[in-house]
């Protein structure tokens, strides 16, 4: 059964938001007593948070689909629909997030850090919000808008502090177990360790963790082996220690040649060249891994090496190599300490952003993108006539048909809002002054009517003929003779 997943692939589906509420206030004495619809309620968000009891993504390998509570719709006499709940995942320390392109979201390091998986769609207005000195019974609402989905990549990177490295059976569990609590499985033969093994070591004022992986062999970065695929928990690492096996029984190695071959498997993984390294000779209680230790101490020594002679059966070293590494740790610390962690990065909209953009496609139809008109469409019920004027107007509003104009559109022209499952393709009637009497000389702005155009061009005339002393005494003769047309001047 499988007890360790560090890599598992996350859908999230956050709440969809309550639809706002068509309601008529109705009382005794007061039968039209106007709007009193409420708000649809907020959609539950589903957030990630670094907790310290979780070790492992198993709990996301066997439920990979997780969705957030919706909210409420909305009520009468004044009454707002509930929010939905938000969803609270506890994830390991260390889980990195990814989205479906292998683009890197968020690095959750620190227990307490949150991510926002999915956010919860917002709730719609009732007919109460929506009432205007304009409007004052609007008969629509607007719906509540859906929930955020997103697919996911989480991948656990171990935090830790020293990463142990090296052949397998080459006794890294047994020194793990030797310096810390940690009790992974021991045995003699190749591939005991399956998964990260983490123990916690203190070294006179120092305590810090030490990372286990399962062993490297030649061709493992062409997938041989386990110890590559968990490479990924010894990155955060600040220095790699080289448990070298000194009392191997095989005849074609050595501790020499070991090192130079897991150095060539973590060149071709990559991204670990900058990291302090120690050797550790280990099995040094046999006569034999003595000997060999004395033997190559030297040649590492001087191929710029820190090494120690240890032995995790009788601890024999031990001590030094945990304070060597505790001094690694600290000057990590130290230097970590002094550098500018917190940054913050502020992106202010431009000046000339209008919200939206406007596309020709291919096929002469017209596309609108903008989170804003988006979501303006989300929220609209187009089986009301009111409600669908009510969003024509908020798109005039904010120069999307100013805009079509601009880009050629014209009387009938595919206009697509939105993508996916939510597209809303209409046929454009241009409604306001910019492009309408350009695209047709008949079409008026509205609330004009042709049969005043003439009265229009006579006013238009005398303002610009007639002085202002003249206007005020036409105006008057005008007030005291109303049957009197206004006579215009050839």
């Amino acid at each position: 059964m499988t007890t360790f997943v560090d890599r598992v692939t996350l859908h999230a589906a956050a709440g969809k938001g309550g639809d706002g509420c068509v309601s008529v206030k109705r009382e005794k004495f007061k039968p039209l007593g106007g709007p009193d619809g409420g708000n649809g309620g907020r959609g539950g968000d589903i957030i990630l948070v670094v907790d310290s009891s979780v070790t492992t993504l198993l709990d996301f390998h066997h439920s990979p689909h997780r969705k957030a509570t919706s909210g409420h719709q909305g009520y009468g006499d004044r009454k707002d629909g509930a929010s939905g709940e938000d969803l609270i995942l506890p994830v390991p320390n260390g889980t990195v997030i990814f989205d479906r392109e292998g683009n890197q979201l968020a690095d959750l390091v620190g227990i307490g850090t949150t991510f926002l998986a999915a956010q919860g769609g917002q709730g719609g207005l009732g007919n109460l919000a929506l009432s205007s000195s304009k409007r004052r019974a609007p008969g629509f609402a607007l719906l509540g808008e859906p929930g955020e989905e997103r697919s996911l990549y989480l991948e656990l990177k171990s935090v830790a502090d020293i990463a142990l490295v090296g052949y397998p059976s080459a006794g890294k569990s047994s020194l793990i177990a030797a310096i810390s609590a940690a009790r992974p499985k021991i045995a003699d033969y190749p591939f005991t360790t399956l998964v990260p093994n983490l123990g916690v070591v203190q070294a006179g004022d120092t305590r810090y963790t030490v990372a286990d992986v399962p062993g490297l062999i030649p061709g493992a970065s062409q997938g041989k082996g386990l110890g590559l695929e968990f490479l990924r928990h010894v990155e955060r690492c600040v220095a790699l220690v080289h448990v070298l096996d000194c009392g191997t029984l095989e005849t074609d190695r050595n501790p020499v040649d070991d090192l130079e071959i897991i150095e060539q498997e973590l060149a071709l993984y990559g991204g670990l060249e900058d990291r302090v390294r120690i050797v550790a000779l280990n099995k040094i209680d046999l006569p034999d891994g003595k000997a060999m230790a004395d033997m190559v101490e030297q040649t590492l020594r001087d191929k710029g090496y820190e090494v120690y002679q240890v032995s995790a059966a009788s601890r024999e070293g031990l001590t030094d190599l945990t304070y060597a590494m505790a001094r690694l740790v600290q000057r990590a610390r130290a230097e970590a300490a002094t550098e500018e962690r917190t940054r913050i990065i502020l992106r202010p909209t431009a000046v000339d952003d209008s919200g939206f953009s406007v596309q020709l496609n291919g096929d002469g139809s017209f596309s609108v993108r903008g989170q804003k008109v988006v979501r303006w469409v989300r929220q609209t019920n187009f089986k009301n006539a009111e409600a669908v004027g009510y969003l024509a107007d908020r798109l005039a509003q904010l120069g999307v048909e100013k805009e079509l104009f601009k880009k050629g559109a014209v009387a009938g022209s595919e206009v697509r809002i939105g993508s996916g499952d939510n597209e809303v393709v209409f046929e454009w009637e241009p409604t306001i002054e910019a492009g309408a009497e350009q695209l047709a000389g008949h079409l008026h702005r509205r609330g004009e009517d042709s049969r005043l155009e003439s009265t229009w061009k006579v006013e238009e005339r005398v303002e610009d003929i007639l002085s202002e002393e003249e206007i005020a005494r036409q105006w008057e003769y005008n007030v005291a003779n109303p049957h009197t047309p206004v006579k215009e001047e050839e």
